[in-house]
């Protein structure tokens, strides 16, 4: 099977990133700004570029925003847990999100986009009742797919027992929990869990914690997207190193 990519920044990235590609679709009259180096790289690639007309671009990606782009790709090759803990090898402080059911290719993607860009080392997502790696997942994190390791499981809660093996320590977001996400000090390896945009971390993941922090609500909403949530838990990680260094 084929994976498309859409919208010009995750086309761009993969392009200019990944193997895999094979046959670029640009809309019809709208030959303009970056298209024009997105077809220049496709024709260094030797790709087949094929002019078509919106309302085919529309049905190839479900009416979804693809900018006059479409790029039709290899399936998304998912990491290993093995690989993504062999990454954190390699670095000194590493991050690793595992997302308990994310449903929304939305919110996944733009939880890749944010780990990437603060230099996390991987994503965790389980095989089942969790959004899969995606066209809208692809475009929602502006080609940070391209760079992010995310890792399909069979058991999150398996996963959290190796990566305790392996030195981490394990977060989890809760609304209810003791422990403020600024109370505490995130060196060494570090897996932050973040729940279901509805129910949040379910109650077998949330015992494998060691430790469940919640992100104090000051107005009248009682909780935030997930997406959010994981941004705001991600750069205090960031934060809390920083001011170490």
């Amino acid at each position: 099977m084929s994976d498309f990519i859409i919208g010009r920044n995750a086309v761009m990235e993969f392009l200019k990133n990944k193997d895999g590609a094979e046959k670029l679709f640009v809309q019809k009259g709208d030959l303009k700004g970056s298209i024009f180096k997105i077809i220049a790289i496709a024709k260094e690639q030797r790709l087949i570029v094929v002019e078509a007309d919106k309302k085919k671009l529309d049905e190839m990606t479900d009416n979804q925003n693809h900018q006059g782009v479409v790029l039709v790709a290899s399936d998304y090759q998912y990491a290993t847990l093995n690989e993504i803990i062999e990454k954190g090898n390699q670095v000194e402080n590493p991050l690793v999100l595992i997302l308990d059911e994310i449903t929304d290719p939305h919110n996944l993607g733009a939880i890749i986009r944010t780990a990437e860009a603060a230099g996390a080392t991987g994503v965790v997502i389980p095989k089942r009742r969790s959004a899969l790696v995606n066209q809208t997942v692809h475009k929602t994190s502006a080609g940070a797919t391209t760079f992010m390791s995310v890792a399909k499981v069979t058991n999150i809660t398996q996963t959290i027992e190796r990566l305790k093996t392996e030195g981490y320590w394990i977060y989890g977001t809760d609304g209810t929990a003791d422990s403020a996400y600024t109370d505490i000090d995130y060196s060494g390896k570090v897996a932050l869990v973040i729940g279901n945009e509805g129910k949040g971390i379910s109650q077998s993941v949330k015992k494998h914690c060691d430790n469940l922090l919640y992100i104090p609500m000051y107005g009248k909403t009682e909780s935030l997207n997930a997406s959010t949530s994981a941004a705001i838990m991600i750069y205090e990680v960031v934060r809390s190193r920083n001011a170490k260094s």
